[in-house]
């Protein structure tokens, strides 16, 4: 990338892309990305000026970066943001990227919300607070609680709320239920880690944060927790809201009812694949 021609945006992100190719399934608009960020100018100005050159200190910034996705880093953490439920949220290496089939999660809990409702609502394993902002944002005569266990992970949260003005979201530190166990709550909501300890996928996934991803070795003892603790914090009509993965809704749905949960149904994501149980509780 040295020579003048070289220095063109056209080549530069020509070539970029083709270095992406086996990472990303999405490696032209990456680079796109990537050096609109780099030159500070909208991703249009890309195409309207293609033989303009990169200066050497610009085209050594885009090779950092470039370097970093090479190498599987997700754009989220690259670029410091991810946009969920029409959100820019801040993102970093303490929380998972927010994923749009978790969008599903927050759609149906809005079902289960009525608008005028003044409920308590409860998020648990929050990361970057996705869940939580993206219902406060909806909801805003309900009061919404995020736990975490990881506190980097909860900085990131609470600077977000902060940033979009939510007050009536709260955040707490703790092992699931553990920092609200006095309190009682009409809605629950939780994606939890799910990936077993051996799934090949963890290696393309090694730049997030394990303990948001792994969950023993057939990746449901998170759910297991869940379904044993969640009860106790949550009003006889409320109702619990789970993700998981797309080929453990049998076994979700196993845990709950030998937890003593009822009314279980469970919903595809926008690509067709199961990926949320909801459920009840009943005989409290």
């Amino acid at each position: 990338m040295n020579t003048e021609a070289n220095r063109r945006l056209d080549h530069v992100l020509a070539n970029a892309a083709a270095r992406l190719s086996d990472v990303s399934d999405s490696s032209r608009l990456d680079a796109e990305i990537l050096l609109a960020r780099v030159i500070d100018m909208p991703r249009s100005y890309l195409f309207a000026h293609p033989e303009d050159e990169l200066d050497a200190n610009s085209l050594e910034r885009f090779s950092v970066l470039l370097e970093r996705r090479a190498d599987g880093e997700p754009m989220a953490y690259i670029m410091g943001t991810k946009e969920f439920w029409s959100h820019e949220l801040i993102v970093n290496a303490a929380t998972l990227v927010p994923r749009p089939e978790t969008e599903l999660l927050v759609d149906l809990a809005l079902r289960e919300i009525p608008r005028k409702a003044e409920w308590q609502i409860l998020d648990m394993g929050t990361g970057s607070g996705a869940i939580a902002i993206a219902l406060a944002s909806e909801r805003m005569l309900c009061q919404f609680t995020a736990t975490d266990i990881s506190a980097a992970a909860l900085a990131v949260a609470e600077e977000n709320a902060r940033h979009l003005c939510l007050g009536n979201l709260a955040f707490a530190q703790g092992s699931w239920t553990e920092p609200v166990q006095e309190r009682r709550f009409n809605v629950i909501v939780s994606n939890p880690p799910y990936v077993r300890a051996s799934d090949a996928a963890l290696r393309q996934l090694r730049h997030e944060p394990l303990s948001a991803l792994v969950a023993g070795p057939d990746g449901l003892d998170a759910i297991r927790i869940l379904a044993r603790d969640c009860a106790a914090v949550l009003e006889d009509d409320g109702v619990l809201l789970l993700e998981h993965g797309a080929e453990q809704q049998a076994d979700v749905a196993a845990i709950l009812r030998a937890a003593g949960w009822t009314d279980l149904r469970g919903h595809n994501d926008y690509a067709g694949l199961p990926r949320v149980t909801v459920a009840r509780r009943s005989g409290k």
